[in-house]
């Protein structure tokens, strides 16, 4: 929960604090964004750091294999502690939010997005570990892939803001589409599913 609080602490008291984008606060413009950040970082985090210590330091994912259930199972179990740290880490961070902005307008469908947001970044941290060969591999992943995206997704500021070019490039990025759809759900916007919409307004 630190690295979400010091970027309210950065973002919105230090630098943000009377600036206000696409009609509202930039608290509550930000709120989305961090939550949809801090579900990535913890879902990939949490299933694919795991696991490539798991296979390469404890050399503990051989003996998993040795389980006797399909490998697809054991998988999915790898990739569901992954979703579990994201859900708690971003639900922990929403209600510390909500006291900071009660406006939020919580409803069934944030959650059911936070969890399609954990879902897809835990499976790829999965993936990502299973693909990497060192530890090494999977920090260089982290930097080209999960760092860019985690500033470049709609996460500090408005996508309208991008040269149109750039617009094409960032929205076939998976962050964008959750920080949308989290921000469309807690700001009570006109929910619709944005996928590959350079157009749609963030």
């Amino acid at each position: 929960m630190v690295a979400p609080l010091l970027y309210i602490a950065a973002f919105v008291f230090g630098l943000g604090r009377d600036i206000r984008m696409d009609g509202q606060s930039y608290l509550q413009f930000v709120i989305p964004g961090i939550i949809a950040m801090t579900a990535m970082n913890s879902s990939f985090n949490g299933a694919g750091t795991r696991l490539v210590i798991d296979q390469i330091h404890w050399r503990s994912f051989d003996e998993s294999l040795m389980a006797p259930i399909g490998q697809i199972w054991l998988l999915l179990g790898k990739a569901l502690i992954g979703v579990l740290r994201g859900m708690v880490s971003s639900v922990a961070f929403l209600v510390m939010a909500a006291i900071m902005s009660p406006g939020l307008h919580i409803e069934p469908l944030f959650f059911i997005s936070l969890l399609l947001c954990c879902l897809i970044f835990s499976f790829l941290g999965v993936l990502s570990a299973l693909l990497a060969r060192t530890y090494d591999d999977m920090i260089a992943f982290s930097s080209i892939f999960i760092m860019p995206m985690a500033f470049l997704g709609g996460t500090f500021f408005s996508l309208t803001y991008l040269p149109s070019d750039l617009r094409y490039v960032i929205y076939l990025l998976p962050l964008t589409h959750a920080s949308i759809c989290l921000r469309s759900s807690l700001l009570d916007r006109p929910f619709l599913m944005p996928l590959f919409l350079p157009w749609w307004p963030s």
